[in-house]
């Protein structure tokens, strides 16, 4: 192959990282005070292998943990690797994590002229695409204020503006399109478009399966630090989607499926008075599985344990799910479902299941579960668990809003 065509080279990539249970034990390391290892080694990128070449859009698709961010901060510079070797050949922009290169006192101006001054551009270069930049944005009268003032949006929108705009040869973008509204994340892809169009290079790592299937030419598929395989979108799609829920084994395609993991909040706000306590608590998939990774239209189940400490007349069980926003998106309890409201004496342990339909869009949301009852004419909270459990919905097709309305489209000639 002709080295002019390569854009990105990776070759037998290693990233190795210490795992250090105590600080101290950090510091012993690095003093060399002892012979015997005090930390537990994780291998984040494990002999991996890519090319990319000019004027391709590769998207990188992996669960949580894969190694995709890893493999684009080396790429960019920003992480070393442990071995192995990276090649790349043009000018690249990158917009790996939100904030990133940005003076938090600086403004919106003096922030655009220090990214374009690190990527390697003169004053006047800058100058010359600031109304481009400024127009892209559109964060009106805020380019003037600290960035530290902006909302996450306005932050995305000048970073993205600046990285796009400074004419790159390569664009590498980490799930930066996350943020913002709608309207915005189509002017992105859009630009995308125009990259495609003028033969340059994108490279980008998203959770949103939709974006990934309409704009890439190509897929590399990272499962725990390996490259599990690349090839057209739908065909890694297809293999991400058996990763998500355990049932895909290159060797043994029809083994049953393993339980995933559930992503637990160790800080998860609690409260209540007592008399109940959520004692366990599960995401399980349609298949009955084990898994807070849960494929979009399919159906998953909420439960929990509830030990009563004292009788309780009528516990209502709930559950509400929020975006990481913290905005609430939807929840019911079993007194709105008809489902319980009975006496329940102390020692007593019930299991509660809520199963449903996910239509969610695309992304990460937040579980918090609860048992609550009435006492006479007040409502009382026995147990309240808020953001205690990760729910990631995969898509490969998101609409607008929280919810997909399914609906069905007919078109037809008058």
């Amino acid at each position: 192959m002709d080295n002019s065509k390569i854009a990105i080279r990776v070759s037998h990539l290693n990233k190795k990282y210490k795992l250090f249970a105590h600080n101290r034990d950090r510091i012993i390391d690095a003093l060399g005070l002892s012979r015997k290892p005090h930390y537990n080694e994780h291998m984040a990128l494990d002999d991996v292998d890519m090319t990319i070449y000019r004027g391709e859009t590769v998207g990188i698709i992996g669960t949580n943990g894969s190694g995709k961010s890893t493999i684009l901060k080396i790429i960019t510079g920003v992480l070393s690797p442990t071995s192995g070797e990276v090649e790349v050949n043009g000018r690249i922009s990158a917009l790996l994590e939100l904030g990133a290169g940005f003076n938090l006192e600086y403004n919106g101006i003096e922030n655009i002229y220090l990214n374009g001054t690190m990527i390697g551009f003169s004053e006047k270069e800058i100058e010359e695409r600031m109304d481009d930049i400024l127009s892209f944005a559109d964060i009106g009268e805020y380019v003037y204020q600290p960035v530290k003032m902006y909302s996450s949006g306005m932050f995305m929108r000048l970073a993205f503006a600046v990285a796009i705009n400074i004419d790159p040869e390569i664009l590498i973008v980490d799930e930066a399109l996350a943020v913002g509204d709608v309207f915005f994340q189509a002017k992105c892809f859009h630009k995308f478009e125009e990259f495609k169009q003028q033969g340059k290079t994108v490279l980008f790592v998203s959770h949103d399966l939709s974006s990934i299937s309409k704009y890439c030419d190509r897929v590399v598929l990272l499962n725990q630090g390996h490259k599990l395989g690349e090839g057209s979108p739908k065909e890694m799609i297809d293999i991400y989607k058996q990763v998500l829920v355990g049932q895909y084994d290159p060797d043994n395609p029809g083994a049953k499926p393993k339980e995933g993991t559930v992503v637990t909040n160790p800080n998860a706000l609690e409260y209540g008075s007592g008399k109940a306590r959520i004692r366990s608590y599960e995401i399980l998939d349609d298949k009955g599985v084990r898994n807070s990774t849960i494929l979009k239209g399919a159906e998953c189940t909420f439960r929990l344990e509830v030990e009563f400490l004292e009788d309780v007349k009528a516990p209502i069980f709930a559950f509400t799910v929020k975006n990481k926003y913290g905005v609430e998106i939807t929840g019911t309890n079993s007194m709105f479902e008809k489902a319980f409201l009975e006496p329940v004496e102390k020692g007593t342990v019930k299991r509660i299941s809520f199963t449903q339909r996910v239509d969610l869009q695309g992304g990460e949301y937040l579980i918090s579960l609860g048992v609550t009852g009435y006492e006479g004419e007040t409502f009382t909270v026995y147990h309240r668990l808020y953001d205690v459990m990760d729910l990631t919905v995969v898509s490969n097709k998101n609409t607008v809003g929280y919810y997909d309305m399914n609906s069905r489209v007919v078109i037809d000639d008058v």
